[in-house]
């Protein structure tokens, strides 16, 4: 691998850090409790990165953490699940005992976004259309364009 695809892949691999926490973020400010990176017990778990309960419900949930614009300098509308991300998600609802989310998180230099929902939302889409998140018609909009204070970057995929 080329050190230029290894930073590339290093740049990925942090911006879906940041996603992580982020989240977890998120879901504390809103009341979830019980909150687990399911990474850290089972490396690459299929579909989900976190799990976590509110009112008794357990959810399961796939972060997307991704630049809100291409390097073309249009939004990036579309975040993809994965290959076979239903199959995976239905394997893991099952060994979780676990409603499937999802939640997007869009980064610009300045602000980032949140926006949540149910796996069922999608229907079969295979990626989660943030364009119509920002539009409020898919999911929920839990940030929108809030400022973040650090130094983006390292994250952008702009050079």
């Amino acid at each position: 691998m080329s050190d230029v695809n290894k930073k590339e892949a290093a740049r990925k691999k942090s911006l879906g850090e940041l996603g992580e926490l982020f989240a977890i973020k998120a879901l504390v400010d809103r009341g979830y409790d019980r909150i687990r990176n399911l990474n850290d017990k089972s490396l690459n778990e299929p579909f989900a990165d976190l799990e976590c309960e509110k009112n008794g419900i357990k959810i399961i949930i796939s972060v997307k953490a991704r630049n809100k614009y291409e390097k073309k300098g249009t939004l990036n509308s579309r975040y993809n699940l994965g290959t076979n991300s239903h199959l995976k998600a239905l394997a893991s609802e099952k060994k979780h005992n676990a409603v499937a989310h999802w939640m997007a998180i869009q980064f610009d230099n300045t602000t980032f976004s949140i926006y949540f929902g149910t796996l069922a939302e999608l229907g079969e889409k295979k990626a989660i259309p943030v364009d119509l998140c920002e539009k409020g018609i898919i999911g929920s909009i839990w940030e929108h364009n809030k400022r973040h204070y650090f130094d983006f970057d390292f994250y952008s995929n702009k050079k």
